[in-house]
């Protein structure tokens, strides 16, 4: 598959090579999706302090709770590409298992793998893709579990990755060379 909008490479030049630095661990080279909204460099700068909020300790929700979300958000939406950088780079970090990383993709919050404060964020993220909100019950049962501000991460983080989804899946983004595939997780 060719990515319908190529992303730039080096040499960059200086204002794109500096916001890039910005969105990257020192001295790690720009993912492909980074260099691919650098063609728009007005939005990435306007993204990359939304996307350096959610991948920051100031995120109210914990480190596993926040890929709980980015991983089942973005495998329903189908985009590898998204899911296998945040597995690549975070699994681990948050405790994920080998079968909890398959379930992201190929199973449900009502998977054995899951202890029940997991499977509520999986039950509000799916209810999220699945309807746009969250019905009474399942809020009844997230109110109990979370403060109002980690609620509001919660369900911003689930859009945020709808949206990088769909950029990555629309524009074709190639995965990245390390990273796992859906097919490397299947059973």
């Amino acid at each position: 598959m060719t990515p319908r909008i190529a992303p730039l490479s080096p040499p960059y030049a200086p204002a794109v090579a500096a916001q890039l630095e910005t969105m990257m661990p020192k001295g790690v080279p720009p993912i492909r999706l980074f260099r691919t909204f650098a063609r728009n460099l007005p939005m990435t700068e306007g993204l990359a302090a939304w996307g350096r909020y959610y991948l920051s300790r100031r995120l109210s929700l914990s480190l596993r709770d926040r890929e709980l979300v980015i991983d089942r958000t973005t495998a329903r939406c189908g985009c590898e590409y998204e899911w296998g950088v945040h597995v690549l780079h975070y699994a681990e970090r948050a405790g994920l298992t080998a079968h909890q990383v398959r379930s992201l993709v190929y199973g449900s919050a009502a998977d054995s793998c899951w202890d029940p404060h997991d499977a509520l964020v999986l039950r509000a993220v799916d209810a999220l893709h699945d309807t746009g909100s969250v019905d009474d019950e399942l809020w009844a049962h997230l109110a109990a579990e979370f403060a109002d501000a980690q609620l509001l991460d919660l369900l911003l983080l689930c859009g945020w990755y709808h949206a990088i989804s769909f950029a990555a899946n629309a524009t074709r983004v190639q995965p990245e060379d390390a990273a796992p595939r859906f097919g490397d997780v299947r059973g």
